[in-house]
């Protein structure tokens, strides 16, 4: 039931009001001053609170801005004597919802509080759906691994510099990507997400680019592209790696010129976008074999940054599989489920081929098919080929499929061992570079060619 709290000296106003006011529903309390009112905020919270300006003692507005000042989120419907309309615009610009004039119409006084309270349900409801996509958004974890990540997420953020995020399918590199345009100086504007691997190679131009009326059999009306649309926020080029070399050479033209043109068209367009891309490829070697252009390589590789696979942070397995039973709980609206003992070390056990998504996937699925509110080793029976072999546990290829080249197996596992050492010496360099037997500028250099970036407070414990 909707609470309102009258704040009234005079009496017979108090009791007309508050009359109507519970003949329409609501919960209403009444006190004779600015002090009774923050006395009463301070016990309980109201949805409205109907504050006449002329009090004993603390005056409406007075009491208003202590309520601002104590972040009393209740929306204030001002009441004003004839002479006070020059406060009563001063109350609307300090954040009142509306004001009614003296003597009271009880009919129109009744509907401002109405609209209060509707106003009052919309904003509560757009917290909840801020609070919803900030969950959504979280990047979890207490790893050596997400420390450093988010790390190089704050590093990055507020500049305009291009990212390349790196990472297996699955390990969260758009919610990297939705973190740096969140917290840039951008995150006003648009964020524009494009999958180049979804879309198909005759398209991807349009997409990007936009097309004008006529370019092409079904091209009916002008459209605006995905770079245009970005303008003034960011656009995330994910599975940067799959684009075709054509529209890799128009990209390119769009980051060295900051303009460019529809299909079918000849007017250059001027985009002011912050590009981000993601890939699961290493590019490196996709440019050595000709299906990826250099020059981009080195337009996007500003600032790279890896995102680790889940079996690399199996410490944080505990941390997301909770984050992700709390947040399916609220969306399903069921009570969530307890991991015991038995069923985390499973958990952690586990490879996780498909990295945190899969994580997120079994949760869901625990959540819908698990009756009971405790989950245990046995309701993770279909996991057993995984459970049984460790966290080190690899699957073995098919026979007759296609084998990653030897450099490129090499490099992955010397970046991963490199990551390992260092999570083991808390990101120490000097230690690290000790442990591992080779010299400290020799580590640096490996960790700046896989995309390593070391942690402020390690580079100040070798600075010591």
């Amino acid at each position: 039931m909707p609470s309102i709290l009258l704040v009234d000296d005079e009496p017979g106003v108090r009791s007309a009001l508050g009359g109507v006011l519970r003949d329409e529903g609501y919960e209403v309390d009444a006190v004779d001053s600015g002090e009774a009112c923050l006395e009463r905020l301070g016990r309980q919270a109201y949805d409205v609170v109907v504050l006449d300006i002329w009090l004993p003692g603390m005056d409406g507005l007075a009491t208003f801005a202590r309520m601002r000042e104590r972040q009393i989120e209740s929306q204030v419907v001002m009441i004003s004597g004839h002479g006070n309309i020059e406060s009563a615009v001063r109350a609307i610009k300090m954040g009142a919802f509306d004001f009614v004039e003296k003597p009271l119409s009880l009919e129109k006084t009744v509907l401002v509080v109405r609209n209060a309270l509707r106003q009052r349900r919309l904003e509560a409801e757009n917290q909840a759906l801020r609070a919803k996509v900030d969950a959504q958004h979280t990047m979890v974890g207490e790893s050596y691994a997400m420390v450093q990540l988010r790390e190089q997420v704050a590093m990055a953020a507020p500049t305009n510099g291009r990212v390349l995020i790196y990472g297996e399918n699955g390990t969260g590199k758009e919610l990297v990507a939705r973190n740096i345009h969140a917290m840039s100086r951008r995150r006003t504007g648009p964020f524009i997400e494009v999958n180049c691997a979804a879309i198909p190679e005759e398209l991807i131009e349009s997409e990007l680019f936009g097309h004008v009326r006529g370019a092409f059999t079904g091209a009916v009306a002008d459209r605006r592209g995905k770079f245009e649309l970005a303008h003034g926020g960011t656009i995330f080029l994910d599975e940067i790696g799959d684009m075709t070399l054509k529209t890799q050479a128009k990209v390119l033209r769009v980051l060295q010129e900051q303009v460019m043109e529809p299909v079918g068209g000849s007017t250059r367009i001027r985009v002011d976008a912050r590009v981000l891309a993601a890939t699961n490829k290493d590019l490196p070697a996709e440019i050595r074999t000709g299906r990826f252009r250099e020059d981009l390589y080195f337009r996007l590789n500003v600032v790279p940054i890896f995102v680790p696979a889940l079996r690399d942070r199996q410490e944080d397995i505990p941390l997301l599989a909770d984050h992700f039973m709390a947040m399916l709980a609220r969306e399903y609206g069921r009570r969530p489920k307890v991991f015991d003992p038995d069923a985390m070390t499973a958990l952690q056990r586990y490879p996780w081929p498909g990295n945190v998504r899969e994580l997120r996937n079994l949760v869901e699925r625990l959540m819908i098919m698990v009756p009971g509110e405790r989950l245990t080793a046995r309701d993770l029976a279909f996991l057993d080929q995984g459970v049984g072999g460790g966290i080190e546990a690899a699957t073995p290829a098919p026979p007759g499929s296609a084998m990653a080249p030897l450099h490129d197996a090499r490099d992955r596992f010397e970046r991963d061992y490199i990551l390992r050492a260092l999570a083991a010496q808390q990101g120490n360099i000097s230690r690290t570079a000790e442990a591992l037997g080779i010299e400290r500028s020799n580590l640096y250099r490996k960790m700046r060619a896989f995309g390593i970036m070391p942690a402020r407070k390690a580079e100040e414990e070798d600075a010591v």
